[in-house]
């Protein structure tokens, strides 16, 4: 049979995981085995050695090799045996200097000449080796033997069974063996946690699936027009795509970094944490719009997903407007009806000279308020804005005023930025001239418009006679969510999806930032609210104009006077 390969990540790993713990073990059983052997084998020879030393130090044995002749029964065998089957060894020799044995363990080998050269131990020196004899393999050593005198009489030689050296070193393989196996079933079972634990981290995919997995993430991430992070159970971030870094207005220094360290404190940063409770959330960072959702992961981290709502809400807001123009517009057409049937009824009646004079006024009104505000603020987007707010504003019974110090004469870097701020601040006025009229009806519905620039510093002051802005809520009113107006009441016909709340001022206060100035609320002498906005290097320096406070007064000033 073909044995298949594991694809699966934990089978892979498994089986490397056995075959690598399965070669540690027999490396380190041969390992052990190897120089047991030899220390074996030392420890026989040291032994064999012993005995001889202490045989060569017998002044009889010595005494009597002088005085007898070799023998089966003489006094030289007597000791030798004796000796041998004390210490259990194989043999206990004991030779003149001819080499002729005068003991033996067979009887019929004493008187002939040794088996082994004996000239090493006859110069005087002690032998130790492995080596076959007559007995067959043994460990064995050879001493010289010295008389009481001290002259060399002959030598002694001491085997050790081999066999018996082999049987030790047998006798500890199983041992050895069990220890081994012992250490590899714990391995194995290491092994099988940890693939079994891999397996479920994996979700038993294979390493090529892996691979295909990793580079459809990359280009998903980076693929999609929504930001993706992911923070791990410590907060910390450990991932963020392209678009993320973009509008969090990060670098890709960020990754591994603590939120908290990466981002300013704020609305932004407390939705990312989780600090914040909800779906499709909505949070301004850097100028922009988001709307996130975050979704928690099983390691105890979360993911986020942001998207750019800046265009949409723009354009929601200039539906707004566009939907009061229309409505503005709507009542002039009534107006203008009434007057058409006025000059109708003053031509009927023969009146021509009144009927002109009527006409007259009307045309020279409509054309003065434009012209005063196209004189005063020569940039063609925020005149037009504030036309078309003063039209909205009259339709709902508010007047919309220039200041007198409003004058505007520098060209703006980018008036959309303006218009935004601008336009936000209005929108609010009227929003707040509306809600005193419910409460109070003999309020005066006013909104007062002041821009003025201070060398390239564009001031923008807008002032209402609403109900005004309590001091604890004046930092509050300008983090993103929070608002003081009540959810509009229902209406036939399908609701817009932009009528978010608590999002223009924050909008107008990340832009004030962005261009290093401010935005702040004071109160209005006599009731309401004063907004002022400053942005520095917001106009160019090509043009001339009035300069009023520097923009670091205002700043720097408390209560409008």
């Amino acid at each position: 049979m073909r044995i298949r390969r594991p694809r699966r990540v934990f089978a892979q790993v498994l089986a490397a995981q056995l075959v690598l713990t399965t070669g540690v073990m027999v490396l380190a059983t041969a390992l052990f085995l190897a120089p047991l052997g030899s220390e074996l084998d030392d420890a026989a020879m040291h032994r064999a050695l012993s005995i001889a030393q202490t045989t060569a130090a017998d002044p009889d044995i010595a005494r009597e090799v002088l005085t007898t002749r070799p023998s089966p029964g003489g006094p030289v065998q007597r000791e030798a045996e004796r000796i041998r089957r004390a210490t259990d060894a194989l043999y206990v020799v004991v030779m003149d200097t001819r080499g002729v044995r005068w003991s033996h363990t067979t009887a019929a080998e004493i008187g002939r000449h040794v088996s082994t050269d004996p000239s090493a131990a006859l110069s005087g020196r002690e032998i130790r080796q492995i080596d076959d004899g007559t007995l067959g393999r043994s460990a064995r050593a050879k001493v010289p033997l010295y008389d009481d005198g001290g002259g060399l009489v002959g030598a002694v030689s001491v085997g050790i069974a081999y066999d018996s050296v082999r049987e030790r070193l047998l006798d500890a393989v199983p041992a050895l063996l069990l220890c081994a196996g012992a250490a590899l079933a714990v391995g194995a079972l290491a092994a099988v946690a940890v693939s079994r634990r891999l397996r479920r981290r994996t979700h038993g995919v294979g390493f090529a699936d892996i691979s295909a997995l990793l580079d459809e993430r990359e280009a998903m991430l980076h693929g999609v027009r929504e930001g993706v992070v992911a923070f791990d159970r410590q907060g910390r971030i450990r991932l963020a795509n392209d678009e993320a870094l973009r509008l969090l207005g990060l670098d890709a220094t960020a990754t591994g970094r603590d939120l908290d360290e990466a981002l300013p404190p704020g609305r932004t940063t407390d939705v990312l944490a989780g600090r914040v409770d909800g779906t499709d959330l909505l949070t301004v960072s850097g100028g922009r719009v988001l709307v996130a959702n975050r979704m928690p992961t099983r390691d105890g981290g979360a993911v986020v997903t942001l998207r750019d709502r800046t265009e949409l809400e723009q354009l929601g807001r200039e539906l707004d407007s566009t939907q009061g123009l229309l409505d503005a517009l709507r009542a002039q057409d009534h107006e203008h009806a009434n007057r058409l049937h006025t000059v109708l009824g003053l031509l009927e009646l023969g009146r021509h000279d009144k009927a002109v004079e009527f006409v007259a006024e009307i045309a020279s009104s409509r054309r003065s308020s434009a012209e005063q505000i196209a004189e005063r603020v020569r940039d063609p987007l925020l005149s037009a804005l504030l036309v078309g707010k003063a039209a909205i504003a009259a339709e709902r019974g508010v007047t919309l005023a220039l200041s007198d110090a409003t004058r505007l004469h520098h060209r703006v870097i980018d008036a959309r930025d303006l218009v935004t701020v601008l336009g936000n601040l209005i929108d609010n006025a009227l929003d707040a001239v509306a809600e005193r009229r419910r409460t109070d009806p003999s309020a005066e519905p006013r909104v007062e418009v002041e821009l003025r620039a201070e060398h390239t510093t564009a001031v923008l002051r807008v002032s209402d006679t609403g109900p005004g802005v309590p001091p604890e809520a004046r930092e509050r009113i300008f983090v993103e969510g929070w608002s003081t107006k009540r959810p509009a009441p229902l209406l036939p016909g399908p609701v817009p999806f932009h009528r978010g709340r608590g999002l223009g001022l924050a909008l107008v206060r990340r832009l004030a930032e962005r261009y290093g100035g401010m935005a702040r609320v004071t109160a209005r002498a006599g009731g309401g609210a004063v907004f002022t906005v400053v942005l520095p290097e917001a106009l160019a320096s090509d043009a001339t104009a009035g300069d009023d406070l520097p923009a670091r007064q205002l700043m720097a000033a408390g209560e409008p006077q």
